[in-house]
């Protein structure tokens, strides 16, 4: 069954919705250069991932620029995952996962020509649809075909992002086959507050969608 993180949660309610809509992870912006009002800061972030229960993955989402911000970062803020956007080579991501407990997701895009670089350094890759700055929630969807390859040609796992909505995640899953999917913009109803309707029929389609395209 394909898993779900829903991405850029901001306070309490919106994280305790995620949890009971059934997601698997919940991630948590802190530390990144692109504007958003999807970020929080620090004390923010340790608080909202601290109040995530067992068996769901917290996940600190950042775009450090170098190795010793990550580890302060993650440092900081205790989450069970990073997930790492651009800044970071993947030699630095190997060095990063030495002196962290964490696992490690890498965001790429589908085309990257070092993607299998990141896959060797990384506990999984999340394909998205990145801006110039290299930040994710840009709310485009991307060749959705090509990602297919990726799934097919890695042994890492690897995440879905980009464009997801309540109404395309199902096609999505069957086209992709991903490891998970992820969304933040198309489940809020306001920039950084999520619709928790809409949070509950994302989960339900992506979970209930049978991956393994022909």
């Amino acid at each position: 069954m394909t898993r779900v993180k829903i991405c850029g949660v901001t306070d309490g309610a919106d994280r305790d919705a995620v949890v009971a809509a059934g997601a698997d992870a919940v991630g948590v912006i802190h530390g990144v250069p692109v504007d958003t009002p999807r970020e929080v800061d620090e004390e923010q972030a340790e608080t909202l991932v601290g109040g995530v229960p067992p068996f769901v993955t917290s996940v600190l989402v950042t775009m450090p620029t170098t190795v010793q911000e990550a580890v302060r970062r993650v440092d900081g803020v205790e989450p069970d995952a990073v997930q790492v956007h651009d800044g970071l080579s993947p030699s630095e991501l190997g060095a990063l996962d030495s002196r962290i407990s964490q696992q490690i997701v890498a965001v790429v895009a589908a085309d990257a020509p070092d993607i299998e670089e990141y896959a060797a350094h990384a506990d999984a890759l999340l394909v998205d649809s990145v801006d110039a700055d290299g930040g994710g929630g840009t709310g485009e969807t991307h060749d959705w075909e090509r990602t297919r390859e990726v799934v097919a040609s890695l042994d890492a796992p690897v995440v879905l992002a980009g464009g997801l909505t309540p109404e395309n995640v199902a096609a999505a899953v069957e086209t992709v086959d991903p490891f998970a999917v992820d969304v933040a913009s198309g489940v809020e109803q306001s920039g950084g507050r999520k619709d928790h309707d809409a949070v509950e029929r994302f989960v339900r389609n992506a979970t209930r969608a049978t991956g393994g395209a022909a």
